[in-house]
């Protein structure tokens, strides 16, 4: 990625929607790196260190079970961040391994391993390249990790049916695809489109040089499902959590948006036996 160099922090010159040609991996690793400190101290206690919510709404794996039954089986976490989901699957004792790009994330990570007692693995991995042998896992799992931030979705099934042995469950939430149509504003002016739901311009912030330093990217519920099926999986599990009660605004998630619209889609699909 031309123009943004390890030692100095890029400096944002434009936000908006339009092409966003640069190296994912590097790119969204350089970004949470330098973010995450930040990231933590302002979301650090909506998300817990030993907690596992789906999205801003507050739903919980242990209300949805999305995960289905963990008995036995071996679980890969990606995207994790500082892993406050891993966590909460060991505590309870799931044989589970967490994985992230960004090492600033890993360092909250063993960090919080070490303030609340829990032995979680924690392993730097590409989720398009994971370090693992075909068949390794029964379950792999994202809470609003990776999804948003690749250009190439279909790549991160594939890579997770990879990895799953013959009927693994795949799952894994994120930004709910109409929420592209409408500007991130959690108050009244979020309700009203202003966007194209079907248009998939990635949005991105570029630095001084014009270099790409953060980029999302919109898919339809449409285009979620078929890559899903694409890479092997049948669909299992359509949710779209409900604010719960005492959540706070999360960005340009809120309890009045909630009410009108859906903020999270969370996925769940399945190998063939």
């Amino acid at each position: 990625m031309s123009g943004v160099t390890e030692d100095r922090e890029p400096t944002l010159a434009e936000a908006g929607y339009g092409p966003a040609d640069h190296d994912d991996a590097a790119t969204a690793r350089r970004w949470w790196d330098g973010e995450a400190e930040e990231y933590l101290a302002e979301h650090g206690d909506a998300l817990g260190e030993v907690s596992f919510t789906w999205g801003p709404e507050g739903l919980t794996e242990a209300e949805a079970g999305a995960l289905g039954d963990l008995t036995g089986a071996r679980v890969l976490e990606v995207g994790a961040g500082s892993a406050p989901c891993g966590r909460w699957l060991a505590s309870r004792g799931v044989d589970v391994v967490a994985t992230d790009l960004s090492h600033a994330m890993l360092r909250a990570g063993r960090a919080a391993n070490e303030r609340t007692g829990v032995d979680l693995p924690l392993v730097q991995a590409d989720a398009l390249h994971l370090p693992f042998t075909d068949g390794a896992f029964d379950v792999v799992f994202t809470s609003y990790g990776v999804l948003p931030f690749v250009a190439d979705a279909a790549a991160v099934h594939r890579e997770a049916a990879r990895v799953l042995r013959p009927g693994g469950r795949w799952v894994f939430s994120t930004t709910h695809p109409v929420r592209w149509a409408f500007p991130d504003d959690p108050g009244p002016g979020g309700l009203t489109a202003t966007r194209s739901y079907v248009d998939d311009t990635p949005y991105r912030e570029l630095d001084e040089t014009g270099a790409v330093i953060y980029a999302e990217y919109h898919r339809t519920l449409a285009q979620h499902v078929a890559q899903v099926t694409a890479a092997g999986f049948h669909v299992t599990t359509l949710l779209e959590p409900t604010w719960q009660p005492g959540r706070s605004t999360w960005g340009g998630w809120s309890e009045l948006r909630s009410r009108h619209l859906p903020g999270t889609l969370v996925l769940g699909a399945q190998l063939p036996a």
